[in-house]
């Protein structure tokens, strides 16, 4: 494991401490009063304590069915579990080369840190503790700052978000591999946690089974991140294209109706693919789009946790509940 960054340079705080009185400011100052009494929903946490059975409603968990009362009045019905009020949060940030796309002051790296600006500093306000797994997508292991508390410490992740390199020259060229992230993160994630996977999934295959694995035992949440134009293109004549993954450049007339509607359906099949495997994966998700408003976004995230049932207790806790535990 890479060691642990502790401290920030007294210039780079004031960066830092810049971006986050803006989104003190703009969003969470306009959150306050709509968390009221709810601010739970962005947790689920990981109680054991048994706190009431009620009949199975539609989305509940099947692993939280108890099956001698379910057999006893013929009607299915799950346990409902006390929740912890603090739990720890840890954000997975993919800041491979293609997060770096998107218009001026909001490009996809720019929504990824106000997004983790915002959820960090409620979170952290509330008691729980965040830590964060930054990594570029290639070979090698990523960078940890370990779970904390306090303002201080959101500075430090703030900080690691706008200080982290967009040119890599030294990187080899070659597709993001997704899972190297994941697969560092079942290794460092030993308690039970809710983790939020911030990525825009541009990835080479194999990143959903480690995904998977990963909600197996934590509360996560899968961050998409996208640009507009990497689902259509607009007419704008001969433009010249590179990939930022692999440096690959291409020219292309996107005033050729054609190349247009091709560019869309390929996108359109991209799209289904990963829609696809995110739901294998068994995650909640929430897109966050740079043409998106951030306070915006902030809401839909509370109406996606507030819609589903809150998990009652681990999964392998459940597992070992129904007898299927090994």
């Amino acid at each position: 494991m890479p060691d642990p960054i502790r401290h920030i340079r007294p210039a780079a705080a004031e960066t830092a401490e810049r971006l986050l009185q803006r989104l003190e400011w703009t969003v969470i100052k306009r959150l306050d009063g709509l968390l009221q009494g709810d601010w739970r929903t962005l947790l689920r946490g990981a109680g054991i304590d048994l706190a009431d059975l009620r009949e199975y409603q539609p989305h509940d968990d099947v692993r939280h069915i108890d099956w001698n009362v379910t057999a006893r009045l013929a009607t299915p019905h799950v346990r409902v579990y006390t929740e912890d009020r603090d739990m720890t949060a840890w954000f997975l940030l993919d800041l491979s080369p293609s997060v770096d796309f998107g218009p001026p002051g909001q490009a996809k790296r720019d929504l990824a840190t106000g997004f983790v600006g915002v959820l960090a500093r409620l979170l952290q306000r509330h008691g729980n503790r965040v830590g964060a797994l930054l990594h570029d997508g290639h070979a090698g292991m990523g960078r940890v700052l370990p779970a904390g508390g306090g303002r201080r410490h959101v500075l430090q992740l703030l900080h690691l978000l706008t200080h982290a390199p967009t040119a890599r020259p030294a990187a080899p060229p070659g597709i993001t591999e997704l899972q190297r992230l994941l697969q560092q993160a079942q290794g460092l994630l030993r308690r039970r946690s809710a983790v939020f996977v911030l990525s825009d999934f541009l990835s080479t295959p194999g990143w959903d089974k480690p995904l998977a694995r990963l909600a197996q035992r934590h509360d996560v949440v899968a961050v998409r991140l996208l640009d507009p134009l990497e689902l259509e293109l607009p007419d704008m004549g001969l433009l010249l294209l590179r990939d930022p993954e692999t440096g690959e450049q291409l020219q292309v007339d996107t005033h050729a109706r054609g190349f247009r509607h091709r560019f869309a359906r390929l996108a359109a099949q991209r799209e289904a693919e990963l829609r696809q495997s995110l739901a294998r994966a068994g995650v909640d998700t929430l897109e966050l789009s740079t043409d998106e408003d951030l306070l915006g976004a902030m809401l839909r995230f509370m109406e996606l946790r507030g819609r589903r049932p809150k998990a009652a207790y681990p999964a392998h806790q459940a597992a070992a509940a129904s007898g299927q535990g090994g």
